[in-house]
């Protein structure tokens, strides 16, 4: 089907995506969406693999801290900072994965992050009864830019949410925004760096066509 997903008869034109496997995230989930899509991920930690992906997917789910801690010990910030920003290779964090792509997280203790968006992680305001921490289930998410990976979905869209803390930067990085008591980034670009602070993965058909986006961006290396 056109407009629908999938179709499984879609020509194959990556060569490799790979799924960065640094111990932490929703692997089975995201290597199914993309499956489902007619792909066929390779999960690694591996530099020459990262290095000739045609597009990288860094999920997460858990401690900000943890996630970094394990990223260094195997040395994977320095081969994703080289794939993304000497290669060019497009990047799309995930939930956890979104967070670490910002310089700053708050969570367990004050950790760096990778640094590609400038900004902080920081928990919910916990003062404010509005807001459910965590923030789990559907939400109305608001498309407030022309981004590719929000290709063929409209202004407003559900998207499945599971997290405690959110990121603060500036407007410039942000391309949609969704609501828990307040208004927090839901997910961002910069050149060929993406985040979903939502699941696609867990998203049904939305999620899947913002996958299925970005998997399919024409400004492929």
């Amino acid at each position: 089907m056109e407009d629908g997903i999938p179709n499984l008869k879609w020509e194959l034109i990556l060569k490799s995506i790979v799924i960065v496997n640094y111990g932490m995230g929703n692997i089975n989930s995201i290597t199914s969406a993309v499956r489902f899509l007619g792909y066929e991920p390779i999960l690694s930690d591996k530099e020459e693999q990262i290095l000739k992906a045609e597009r990288i997917i860094l999920p997460g789910v858990g401690s900000f801290y943890k996630a970094m801690q394990n990223i260094r010990q195997k040395k994977l910030d320095t081969i994703i900072k080289k794939a993304v920003l000497e290669k060019g290779i497009p990047l799309l964090g995930i939930c956890l994965g979104m967070q670490l792509l910002f310089q700053l997280g708050t969570e367990d203790e004050e950790t760096e992050g990778l640094g590609f968006i400038e900004g902080i992680v920081e928990k919910f305001n916990q003062s404010d009864k509005n807001v459910k921490i965590p923030h789990i289930g559907f939400s109305r998410t608001e498309i407030i830019k022309d981004s590719k990976i929000f290709k063929k979905l409209g202004s407003q869209v559900d998207f499945y949410y599971n997290h405690s803390f959110r990121a603060l930067t500036q407007e410039k990085f942000v391309i949609a925004l969704a609501h828990n008591g307040e208004k927090f980034t839901a997910a961002v670009e910069n050149g060929n760096i993406f985040g979903t602070q939502f699941h696609p993965e867990l998203s049904q058909s939305n999620g899947l066509r913002v996958i299925k986006n970005f998997l399919e961006l024409k400004n492929a290396i």
